[in-house]
């Protein structure tokens, strides 16, 4: 068999490389699915809107939104996790998806392996509130009411192992407290209660309990963010009120199947960097509670890892279990 000589092995390398680069300028072809895997009107769908249009004038190319939602976000993620690699299904994945992989023992899928990260869409903070009558006008002083009386206090959540949860599991331990979760079906079933003092606390959406602070039904002592709430910048973090370090809230990412090419994870990574850049998109972003994000493809793919470990460990000590 002929040796194939050196200057047609670089011809052959080159014409490799025009043909990736053909590749990546012809994305996308056809329509783009981006997966989300909770209903029309969930926060994740609401900011996945806000960037599909934008996405389909830099393609030029149609960028869909299809809701999949059940299993707390693991149906619609183990639909993508099974995708072909090509860049056309997508997945909004959430901070409900890291702790999954600890609360499901028998998922099909793993977060960290089967997929590709691109970048980080935004983040949203959880509001601490209170009952107004309680005795307690800032953390420190809810960490002091709670440790004069272990096990007294509660806290609501919108059901076991949600993040709002496990945020109050985190809290726990992050204040050495002893406090008693008690699960509803959702923010509005709790708010009741919550508003005539059957439950005394919550870890929630700072977009819905917002407004009942600021009518006065509630009382909101801090946000779970590293930083202040541009929605909120008047209300100090957990972290600024004592406990130092302590994060926490959901978060969404746009991430693609294992193995989709580079090229195209990279395409898409500069486009949603640049719309979550855009004036009008950051203005709705953090009208809607978010805090714009981005960052590269690298930097999102450690961020998910780190979060699927650190909530494995709140899910283990808490003995949380996916009803």
């Amino acid at each position: 068999m002929d040796r194939i000589s050196v200057p047609a092995l670089l011809l052959l390398s080159m014409i490799a490389m025009m043909s990736a680069d053909v590749h990546a300028q012809s994305y996308p072809a056809r329509v783009v699915r981006i997966v989300v895997p909770f209903p029309a009107g969930a926060t994740g769908d609401v900011l996945t809107r806000h960037f599909t249009p934008r996405l389909a004038e830099i393609f030029d190319q149609q960028f869909i939104v299809d809701n999949r939602s059940g299993a707390a976000g693991n149906v619609g993620a183990e639909s993508v996790a099974r995708a072909p690699a090509d860049g056309y299904t997508l997945l909004t994945l959430t901070a409900s998806n890291a702790s999954n992989q600890s609360l499901y023992k028998n998922l099909s899928f793993d977060v960290g392996r089967d997929f590709e990260p691109i970048a980080m869409i935004a983040s949203v903070p959880f509001l601490f509130a209170v009952y107004p009558p309680l005795q307690a006008k800032n953390v420190a002083e809810l960490v002091q009411l709670a440790k004069a009386a272990p096990g007294k206090l509660n806290f609501a959540s919108t059901g076991i192992g949600g993040s709002n949860h496990l945020t109050g599991e985190l809290f726990k331990m992050a204040a050495g407290i002893d406090i008693v979760h008690v699960p509803y079906k959702g923010t509005p079933d709790a708010f009741p209660d919550l508003i005539a003092g059957r439950v005394q606390m919550i870890f929630a959406s700072i977009v819905a309990t917002l407004p009942q602070h600021k009518a006065g039904r509630l009382r909101a002592l801090a946000v779970t963010s590293a930083r202040r709430s541009a929605l909120a910048p008047d209300i100090a973090t957990v972290s600024e009120s004592g406990l130092a370090g302590f994060e926490s809230g959901t978060w969404y990412a746009l991430l693609a199947p294992a193995g989709t090419p580079r090229d195209i994870v990279t395409r898409l990574n500069a486009a949603v960097v640049k719309i979550g850049q855009m004036p009008e998109v950051r203005e709705r972003l953090i009208a809607d509670g978010a805090e714009p994000l981005g960052g590269t493809p690298e930097q999102t793919g450690a961020f998910v890892r780190s979060e699927i470990v650190k909530w494995g460990k709140i899910v283990a000590v808490s003995g949380a279990r996916a009803e």
